[in-house]
């Protein structure tokens, strides 16, 4: 016998038990059952949908006939949120039988309003309500007033700028950040572009930064702007410290006439931790350890405490060894 030989005998085994329960006394009364169960649901539906109820939905937004040397330089809405009020029935219909036309809006009708267009409330829901049954009470519209920037082609180059913090592990600085491209392109209309000098990228937040580091960045949006790319590619530079030592002489500062600082030792160590790449440009012309005569009067003791003035900006963690020195103030003879 074949596969479907035996699936037909199933088949007509199956009908055969169903017809026999459908006719017996008991599956006529569930019969019975299940119609009057029916119609007390369609009645509690009808009376259900005959509440008044609210919805919400969404309409496409349309924006049409944009001239093409125009560039829109602000978001526009693709969709608007509509919230209405009305009995079940037209909430209904409209949720799964009525197709509504996109809100359309001629770029033409106001290219009179300058480069900053607004769209206010009131035509919006004129042109809501012209799709809504007479029944139904608009409530609210999001966003509930439209408005964008266009331009003719006026553009700025600007450059981009970390917006965050980037830091290293410990015995590892930051050498560099750079971003590529370094600078975007900023469409928007002439009196935005004046008041733009630089463009940020999103918040960025890195820490432990131990080798160099690439990562993709967005930009931060400016109101009425469009950035061209709007996201560039970061590159962090992480470069490893090493201690270096150099000695650099106490100077004495503002000493009246006749008067000089003699410490003890002349010379100090100054430690400090730079960079392997600016390992050698350092010197100890690059420190100055200096005391001035009227701290030295206020003095109680008799070591000076040492404090070093860095000019290199690719130093750090600077301390002088010893800490403190014994000094004298020598009087000078005239002429020595």
């Amino acid at each position: 016998m074949s596969d479907l030989n035996v699936i037909k005998r199933y088949y007509y085994l199956a009908a055969g038990k169903i017809r026999k329960f459908l006719l017996i006394v008991v599956s006529k009364d569930f019969l019975i059952f299940l119609f009057f169960l029916f119609v007390s649901a369609s009645f509690w539906l009808l009376l259900t949908l005959d509440n008044v109820y609210q919805t919400e939905f969404k309409l496409p937004f349309r924006l049409k006939n944009v001239p093409k040397d125009v560039i829109i330089t602000s978001d526009v809405p693709t969709e608007m949120r509509v919230r209405v009020e009305d009995r079940g029935t037209v909430l209904l219909n409209y949720m799964f039988g009525r197709t509504f036309f996109p809100l359309s809006f001629d770029f033409k009708d106001y290219a009179d309003m300058g480069t900053h267009v607004c769209i206010f409330p009131e035509e919006l829901n004129k042109k809501i309500a012209a799709q809504l049954n007479v029944s139904t009470k608009l409530l609210s519209v999001s966003p509930d007033t439209l408005d964008f920037f266009y331009t003719k082609g006026l553009s700025k180059k600007l450059p981009v700028r970390l917006s965050g913090q980037v830091s290293a592990e410990k015995q590892y600085y930051i050498s560099d950040v750079m971003f590529h491209p370094d600078s975007v392109t900023a469409y928007a209309p002439q009196e935005i572009l004046d008041t733009l000098t630089a463009v940020y990228t999103k918040p960025v937040d890195l820490k432990n930064v131990t080798d160099t580091l690439g990562l993709r960045v967005g930009l931060q949006k400016l109101y009425g702007v469009k950035l061209i790319p709007a996201f560039c590619d970061m590159v962090v530079y992480a470069g490893m410290y090493s201690e270096k030592i150099v000695e650099v002489p106490v100077l004495g500062l503002n000493f009246p006439p006749g008067k000089v600082l003699r410490t003890f030792p002349s010379k100090v160590k100054v430690a400090f931790r730079v960079g392997l790449k600016h390992f050698r440009k350092v010197t100890a012309d690059d420190f100055f350890i200096g005391v001035d005569y009227k701290d030295l009067l206020n003095l109680s003791g008799d070591k000076i405490p040492l404090t070093v003035t860095a000019t290199s900006p690719d130093v750090n963690y600077v301390r002088p060894i010893p800490a403190f020195v014994d000094y004298l103030i020598e009087e000078q003879e005239a002429g020595e």
